[in-house]
């Protein structure tokens, strides 16, 4: 049983909130043509590192004061409280004006719940506190400019060296790595075994010589993404993850992680569609029968998805970790999304790619822009339709793997042994 009722928890955390941060004022409804028209902007890396550090801040402040990781092992800081108490602490946390947090989804959501399944006594000790309190923020470095949907066949190799590995080779669509401390990374360390096998784990030191990493611009304009390039660095054999060859089910524990969070990640967004809706009327196109079909389509795809979400997130508070049918809600939310666009773009026209000055036009190229990225990131749609058809359908697998020959002798772009 918890130390603490969940109402005297309540009054804690509604206590801490009022002392440090200021109350979110009620929100105006929503009007056609009114407030700021910039729904969906990416931040340039400057004030993405200066977001980064603000959210640094908030985030130390309430660990320290207890609400940085309400359901963790109390040995790491954490109170070990049920899950019940952190929802209910994010439920009043939304109430308050703090720093975005958004720079932590990928450490918190993704790097953190590895190391903790994964990682050595020692590097557990020296990481997952100082992540959960903002110390430091991870990465995760996968994707390879040869290996990007098929993951098994990156190239990147780490050769051991006494009691450290030597990592060489890159990686790329890196989200983050220019103001993260740690990554995780997944590389080749035997070359005999076949694809999905000689895969090793390690926690990789973002700031340790011979670690470059470049921006890449994307077409919104941001460049949120990176290219990273490894020259010989060194990593020690205690910041291994998982057995040495194992680094196949290390990856899967971050990428079942990882897809649940983008596929419950604006599943059913109200905003979003109240927009949409206002769009419609303010053009006179809500009495066209065609454009109602399309609208109630959309509408009715996002509510499901939210449902969708909502049962996700009832497995989650049952203590079910996350498995292959995240893949759905992925698949889900990017064709919502296709969806989406494909309707903006009828409605708005040339409006879309023009900078007229008009409200609720030119403000919709952004999302359009960077929506056929979800398509890729965290993992592509076949990936994920492969997913599901061979993990929650039982289908056969594709016969166009080759599982069993030795990686050395696969013919792959880049490939060195």
């Amino acid at each position: 049983m918890a130390d603490i009722t969940i109402a005297e928890f309540e009054k804690e955390a509604l206590t801490f909130l009022e002392a440090n941060a200021e109350r979110r004022v009620a929100e105006k409804a929503f009007v056609w043509g009114e407030g700021a028209d910039t729904f969906y902007r990416e931040r340039d890396r400057d004030a993405e590192f200066t977001q980064a550090q603000e959210a640094k801040v908030w985030r130390n402040k309430k660990f320290k004061a207890g609400f940085g990781w309400i359901t963790g092992p109390k040995k790491y800081g954490g109170r070990e409280l049920p899950a019940a108490y952190d929802r209910l602490y994010s439920q009043l946390e939304v109430q308050f004006r703090i720093a975005d947090q958004s720079c932590f989804g990928i450490g918190l959501g993704m790097v953190a719940p590895t190391i903790l399944a994964h990682a050595t006594p020692a590097a557990l000790d020296l990481y997952i506190k100082q992540m959960w309190s903002a110390e430091i923020i991870g990465c995760q470095l996968f994707s390879e400019p040869g290996a990007g949907s098929d993951l098994a066949s990156l190239t990147t190799k780490a050769v051991k060296d006494g009691d450290e590995w030597i990592i060489t080779g890159q990686k790329v669509w890196t989200s983050g790595a220019h103001y993260s401390d740690i990554g995780e990374i997944i590389c080749r360390t035997d070359w005999d075994m076949p694809k999905h096998k000689g895969l090793t784990g390690f926690i990789v030191d973002m700031k340790a010589p011979g670690v470059d990493i470049r921006p890449l611009k994307q077409m919104t304009g941001g460049a949120s993404f990176n290219e990273i390039f490894f020259n010989e660095v060194r990593v020690r054999d205690d910041h291994r993850l998982g057995d040495i060859n194992n680094g196949w089910n290390v990856a899967l524990t971050t990428l079942m992680n990882e897809r649940a969070s983008i596929g419950g990640g604006n599943a059913g967004d109200s905003n979003l569609l109240t927009r949409v809706i206002a769009m419609v009327k303010h053009y006179g196109l809500d009495t066209d029968p065609l454009i109602r079909v399309q609208l109630a389509d959309i509408i009715m795809n996002y509510r499901i998805a939210a449902m969708n979400a909502q049962r996700t997130a009832a497995s989650a508070k049952a203590g079910k970790l996350p498995g292959p049918e995240g893949s759905v809600g992925k698949m889900v939310l990017v064709n919502n999304q296709a969806r989406l666009v494909k309707f903006v773009s009828h409605v708005l026209g040339p409006k879309l790619i023009a900078d007229s000055g008009e409200w609720g036009t030119y403000a919709w190229s952004n999302f359009v822009l960077g929506a056929p990225g979800l398509r890729i990131a965290g993992g592509s749609d076949e990936v994920m339709r492969n997913i599901v058809g061979e993990r929650v359908l039982g289908l056969p697998k594709d016969m166009g793997i080759d599982s069993v020959s030795p990686f050395k002798d696969i013919k792959v772009s880049g490939a060195k042994s």
